[in-house]
This record gives structure tokens, C-alpha cells and sequence, in this order.
């Protein structure tokens, strides 16, 4: 019932900037907290950055400085703007999002993943 959608990746030029988009939707109560995190080929899948229901933000050490987390309550959407891209930030990006669904109960959804790709 309740489905994870992201969008925006794409190729850039290293140095260029990409805002990635996920929205939620559903049998949905209340988000308690998005994020953000990537899986390039052969490696773990790591923090790029959250955001709680209250506003706090946490972000990874890789890309700290270079991208900011929002979201948008109404839409229950978070947005992960990215600039200064280098090639090191080729992955896989997938959103993650901990709520409270329709039923009342706590759940932990991930989305299908969108392709990042910077060229040097």
C-alpha cells in the first residue's frame, strides 16, 4: 500500500549540480523520518543524508558541504539537492523512509533506487 517513488538522477559533469526527488504515498499516518543513501557496484550501501519529522538533518561525512536534505510535508516528499558532484558520487541512490502507517503501525519502506552518474 504504501510505495516510495524517486526521480531526478541522470548523468552530470563532474563540478555540475542534481536534485533527487521522493515521494511517498499511501495507507500513511505520519513520516517520521527520510533519507538518502547509496550503493556504488561492489560496495556497502552508506548515509548520504536524513531528516526527522522535527526538522533534524544528519549527513554523511563523504558529502558533507556539498548537499542539503529537505522535504516538503504536504507532498511527503524529500528532496536531496547535490552540488560540486565528483565522480566518486556514481551509485545507486535509494530513499528510505521509517512511518506510521494507516493501520498504526511502525514500517521501514525503501524505494526501487534512481542512477547517478558523474563523468570527470
Amino acid at each position: 500500500q504504501v510505495q516510495l517513488v524517486e526521480s531526478g538522477g541522470g548523468l552530470v559533469q563532474a563540478g555540475g549540480s542534481l536534485r533527487l526527488s521522493c515521494a511517498a504515498s499511501g495507507s500513511i499516518s505520519s513520516i517520521n523520518y527520510m533519507g538518502w543513501y547509496r550503493q556504488a557496484p561492489g560496495k556497502q550501501r552508506d548515509l548520504v543524508a536524513g531528516i526527522f519529522s522535527g526538522g533534524i538533518t544528519k549527513y554523511g561525512d563523504s558529502v558533507k558541504g556539498r548537499v542539503t536534505i529537505s522535504r516538503d510535508n504536504a507532498k511527503n516528499t524529500v528532496y536531496l539537492e547535490m552540488n560540486r558532484l565528483k565522480p566518486e558520487d556514481t551509485a545507486v541512490y535509494y530513499c528510505n523512509a521509517e512511518l506510521t502507517t494507516g493501520w498504526g503501525t511502525e514500517k521501514n519502506y525503501w524505494g526501487q533506487g534512481t542512477q547517478v552518474n558523474v563523468s570527470s
